[in-house]
């Protein structure tokens, strides 16, 4: 359904001036700590895994330093993982869940892969609950060639001084975690209408997990090998009465489609063979906090589990 935007910020039909984002801005609060509950995590994991900072968000270099985890014991002949989460930062369960699969379930796979996990790209929007960064820039469409969302950037240079961008050497498998919350409706979306001054449009939110595969490279039995591990711990999002999920074809339970490399989105950054990003509800009546981070996780060894079969 359209409809003009209806938000606190700007005039609608008007898309917003740096005053208005400024004006965004200032009414945003720290509501947690990306010190006590992502860092002090990391730190706990030094004796496991090699810890790097790979840059410091400009907005406050000091509060938000930015890290991966990798393996230790790394080998040239291994394939390489890469985990992110947290590319909005109000997804909790993408960043607890990256920080959960290194506590719990890493060490099953270390033999067989190398790994880099990082688990927050976007620590203010962490501790602000935000999908945008400070500058009204949503991270997740801005994984392109000069990036003006700083998180995006700094994670796009790391991978290319590792060899593992797009066009550099591949990776076997990328898992972006992220989640769909009653907020994308509430708040973000009319947020973005308002910023960009266009009619609203939201759309119906999935009771469930779901996956997103990408179009050019789908790996349909992959992404179901995904959904069958999380179904093991919750339930999986059905389509709506179109068909559909966030507005997107269900191309088999449980999985849509996107170009993730048009949308500038992350998991389109690399030539991972197998891709996925993961949705997650934490708002349905059956889920928990613990839920969705043990479904982040089931996610991850799903998918892992499913490549050591083909091999």
């Amino acid at each position: 359904m359209m409809k003009p935007a209806n938000y606190s910020i700007g005039t609608p039909g008007k898309p917003w001036e740096q005053t208005e984002k400024q004006q965004w801005k200032m009414q945003q609060t720290i509501k947690r700590s990306y010190q006590q509950e992502v860092i002090n995590k990391l730190d706990s994991l030094k004796q496991q895994f090699n810890i790097e900072q790979y840059g410091s968000l400009p907005y406050d270099e000091q509060r938000y330093p930015l890290f991966i985890a990798k393996s230790k014991s790394w080998l040239q002949d291994r394939p390489v993982v890469l985990v992110t989460g947290g590319v909005h930062g109000y997804e909790t369960s993408g960043v607890q869940g990256a920080i959960r699969f290194l506590e719990s379930e890493a060490h099953r796979y270390l033999k067989q892969f190398n790994f880099v996990v990082a688990p927050c790209l976007s620590p203010w929007g962490y501790e602000t609950i935000n999908r945008w960064n400070p500058d009204a820039i949503d991270p997740n469409r801005h994984f392109v060639t000069e990036s003006s969302a700083a998180e995006a950037r700094l994670f796009i240079q790391m991978l290319q001084q590792h060899g593992w961008l797009k066009g550099q050497q591949s990776l076997i498998a990328h898992f972006d975690l992220h989640e769909t919350t009653d907020t994308d409706n509430s708040e973000f979306r009319p947020a973005l209408a308002a910023r960009d001054g266009i009619a609203l449009e939201n759309w119906h939110i999935p009771d469930g997990f779901y996956v997103v595969a990408d179009t050019a490279k789908p790996q349909l039995a992959f992404q179901q090998a995904v959904i069958n591990e999380v179904e093991k711990v919750t339930h999986i999002a059905p389509a709506d009465d179109s068909g559909c999920i966030i507005g997107s074809k269900v191309k088999a339970r449980g999985v849509i489609y996107y170009d993730k490399s048009s949308l500038g989105l992350c998991g389109g950054l690399t030539d991972a063979t197998y891709v996925t990003t993961t949705e997650v509800y934490p708002d349905s009546e059956h889920a928990t906090d613990e839920l969705c981070i043990l479904a982040q996780v089931a996610a991850i060894t799903g998918g892992l589990d499913f490549i050591l079969n083909q091999q």
